[in-house]
């Protein structure tokens, strides 16, 4: 595991923000001049704040921030962010990483390498640990292009409105071999077995250098996949799922434009219940459980638990015995 995240709350105050000069970022964290390019953001942009320049670059300064913030700190920061990133913009994002690897950062590694380990002695070795790297970047672009052919045209259709959750897609992002983890592996062999020749020592230790930073960019792309994304997807998912036309029916019964399962998301905040336990006694999931909250504010107006409780015993929803200890 790479040392991405701090044993630390990090406070909103404390994170990037749209008003901080976009240079005292770059200062800051090297890395994020990788999020740059992929957000397509050129430099060159003086004392000019986030908010100016991803606005004159026509990028959602949220999602700039959101994965910045993600790179600086972790995923301890990803719930402050999911509701706030543009999908389109995030997807766009993972879409050029997903060719800066392919067509530039890996192709780069594997000419320093054959360059550092010298295969025109014809060392077996070297060979193996070619034909090592060769299989581990087949193994990256499967993964990458099984994105790109699936998730992607899927968010691309849903953004369109064409809803039909595809639970593939989770899987798609979630259950595929952890592709860096082999990365660190072919670093460990070449660190402890591979003795340069020809005094190439300086050429091995610079790719073993770029290995370790491929390796942490990896991981930290994964880890914006899936925690936030994937949790930014399902939110998506459940608006496009939830939009309902508006009604010129002014007799129509508050209870009526409820689901069944806003209902439920009602019953379980007037019992008591937290976001979280909700979601596990509906089978559901914590960001679900959040959209329709949100959904239920928005169509009665109401947002506190002491006003979904009035509402919920004067709509038969619950007994007024279930909430007195509440």
């Amino acid at each position: 595991m790479l040392p991405l995240q701090h044993n630390y709350n990090i406070k909103m105050a404390e994170m990037y923000k749209e008003t901080d000069k976009i240079s005292d970022l770059i200062s800051d964290d090297y890395r994020l001049l990788q999020v740059m390019s992929r957000f397509g953001l050129t430099v060159g942009f003086g004392e000019k704040t986030v908010k100016e320049v991803c606005e004159k670059q026509k990028v959602n300064f949220n999602t700039f921030l959101a994965v910045a913030n993600f790179t600086k700190y972790g995923e301890k920061v990803a719930s402050d962010w999911i509701e706030k990133v543009s999908v389109k913009s995030l997807t766009n994002y993972l879409k050029l990483s997903h060719s800066y690897y392919l067509d530039f950062m890996l192709p780069n590694i594997r000419r320093k390498l054959i360059e550092a380990i010298d295969c025109s002695t014809h060392n077996e070795v070297s060979f193996l640990i070619l034909k090592f790297y060769d299989e581990y970047v087949g193994e990256v672009r499967k993964h990458l292009e099984l994105e790109n052919t699936k998730v992607f045209p899927y968010i691309d259709e849903l953004l369109e409105g064409h809803v039909g959750k595809d639970a593939s897609i989770e899987m798609t992002l979630l259950h595929q071999e952890p592709i860096e983890q082999k990365l660190s592996e072919l670093k460990n062999i070449i660190i402890k077995y591979y003795t340069p020749i020809n005094n190439n020592g300086n050429l091995l230790n610079n790719v073993l250098f770029e290995i370790f930073i491929c390796e942490e960019d990896l991981y930290t792309h994964y880890r914006v996949e899936e925690s936030l994304f994937l949790p930014a997807m399902h939110l998506l998912e459940e608006e496009k799922t939830n939009e309902e036309p508006v009604s010129d029916d002014n007799d129509e019964d508050d209870n009526d434009i409820l689901s069944d399962r806003e209902k439920d998301i009602i019953i379980g905040v007037v019992k008591g219940l937290t976001n979280k336990e909700i979601a596990n006694n509906l089978f559901i999931s914590l960001n679900t459980v959040t959209t329709h909250r949100r959904n239920i504010a928005r169509k009665l107006n109401i947002h506190s638990p002491a006003g979904l409780t009035i509402y919920a015993i004067v709509n038969n929803l619950v007994d007024i015995s279930e909430v007195k200890g509440n």
